[in-house]
């Protein structure tokens, strides 16, 4: 994570304490920033990728948007996902005991970091969340 941000320190630790879900079901993979992942280690070698990240279009910047934006967006990102050729799967992430909504996303096996970022910042993130090798989830800093 990087050292210095324009991100207000609560929205960062709002972040880091979001759970990353791929799937829609009781058996999800839930990642957390800075925790190891079997299952995602084991979903990595399934797919013989060593990296993958956890991307949204919805509410850019942590501003609220309205449905139709988000849901627009989230489409976009579908989209932009199917065009590299990426398998993606989709999920959402949702930090507990907030009123804050959960927010469609997509995690994108074997999508390098750098290209990881553009497509955060493409999106008018505030971060996204990147995994390498080692299966330990990372929040990637974008402002």
């Amino acid at each position: 994570m990087s050292e210095t941000t324009q991100i207000h320190p609560d929205k960062v630790r709002a972040y880091m304490a979001t759970d990353y879900r791929l799937g829609h079901t009781d058996q999800d993979t839930v990642l957390t920033i800075g925790k190891h992942s079997e299952p995602l280690a084991a979903l990595f070698a399934g797919n013989a990728v060593t990296c993958g990240a956890f991307l949204t279009g919805y509410n850019p910047r942590g501003t609220v948007q309205s449905d139709e934006a988000n849901d627009q967006a989230h489409a976009q990102l579908a989209a932009k996902l199917q065009e590299l050729g990426l398998q993606a799967i989709e999920g959402s992430g949702s930090e507990k005991g907030t009123k804050w909504d959960p927010e469609k996303s997509y995690f994108a096996l074997g999508l390098a970091l750098e290209p990881a970022k553009a497509i955060g910042t493409h999106f008018d993130q505030d971060a996204i969340v990147w995994v390498g090798p080692d299966a330990v989830p990372q929040l990637i800093l974008l402002r």
